[in-house]
């Protein structure tokens, strides 16, 4: 029939224009949430539903090695064009799920577990059904109450149709409704949702701890790059620095930290003297000692503390915006 031509025509055109293709599950999906994830796409994406022969007949056709994404093909499946990045675009149909009440012989998405706690029901038929779902209910000051956490579903098992009631009555609910990205083809390359689906707090981390370590690498190799020159020089000045007050070496930049040294110094073998041989003078600035040496042990540390919170903040700046441009 002309009409089946016409949408595989379609589908086959979509592919070859468009850079990334994706396939997604529609299945269970009610329609006014389904016109809200197609808003949440619009502008960013095209979603084209269609039945599985068509989708493979368009993917053969098409002048991408794509082929492979035939085998992704699931429940009500429709293909997802777009020029967005494969982890945003899975981002975004994450974001756009909303929560579900459970339906009988719905596979469980994870465990679901009812809460301990007043359920604000009053005594009646419902702890019965309660207490036949497997949770632990019993009336207390004239209410239902759940005694203790109940897992009544475990996660990969189907819903019994009085837990799909009860949970519905509970107000709980466990199920995702939403569209399920199930791979995505870009570059000839297939991301699978499992790939796609990572977690940005702990990839930040990762990317933070490499550029660290990168450039501490750089730094102690000597290795010249336009993030590590400016420490490389800074290091470089402080250890000119040392070098010059330890070798007693007149500058400018040491002499007030020469004589500093030599100051504490003299105090050091003043203190090594008996009460008899100082004056009062130096008996007065041995006295004093404590409160400066404690003074003096803290001049150097804080600037070498902020230098490296400085070089933390710089590194997980530029690591959060690499990421940022990732997942948009």
């Amino acid at each position: 029939a002309d009409w089946k031509k016409e949408k595989v025509a379609e589908l086959e055109e979509l592919t070859n224009k468009n850079e990334i293709i994706g396939i997604v599950n529609l299945a269970d999906i009610p329609a006014p949430q389904l016109q809200a994830m197609r808003r949440s796409l619009s502008g960013n994406a095209i979603l084209k539903m269609s039945r599985k022969n068509f989708i493979r007949i368009a993917l053969g056709n098409s002048n991408k090695n794509i082929e492979g994404l035939a085998d992704y093909l699931e429940g009500q499946p429709a293909m997802v064009f777009t020029e967005m990045n494969p982890f945003k675009l899975f981002k975004i149909l994450e974001d756009s799920k909303t929560e579900a009440p459970a339906k009988a012989g719905a596979i469980a998405p994870a465990d679901i577990v009812v809460p301990a706690g007043d359920t604000s029901f009053p005594p009646g038929p419902i702890l019965g059904e309660l207490q036949q779902a497997g949770i632990p209910a019993k009336i207390d000051k004239g209410s239902i109450v759940v005694q203790e956490d109940a897992t009544v579903v475990k996660e990969g098992e189907p819903v019994p149709k009085n837990v799909a009631d009860v949970l519905t009555k509970l107000e709980i609910h466990p199920m995702e409704v939403g569209m399920d990205l199930l791979a995505v083809w870009e570059g000839d390359t297939i991301y699978t949702a499992d790939v796609l689906k990572i977690d940005e707090e702990e990839t930040l981390q990762t990317v933070i701890t490499a550029y660290q370590n990168a450039i501490n690498l750089s730094v102690n190799a000597g290795i010249i790059n336009s993030e590590s020159a400016p420490l490389l020089i800074q290091k470089a000045a402080r250890d000119a620095m040392n070098l010059a007050v330890n070798a007693n070496i007149l500058t400018s930049e040491t002499t007030d930290k020469i004589l500093s040294k030599a100051y504490a110094q003299m105090l050091a073998v003043a203190s090594l003297l008996s009460s008899d041989a100082l004056d009062d003078d130096l008996s007065e600035k041995l006295n004093s000692v404590p409160a400066q040496t404690a003074s003096e042990d803290n001049t150097e540390e804080p600037e070498e503390e902020e230098a490296e919170e400085e070089e933390e903040e710089s590194a997980e700046e530029s690591a959060a915006m690499g990421l940022g441009a990732l997942f948009g």
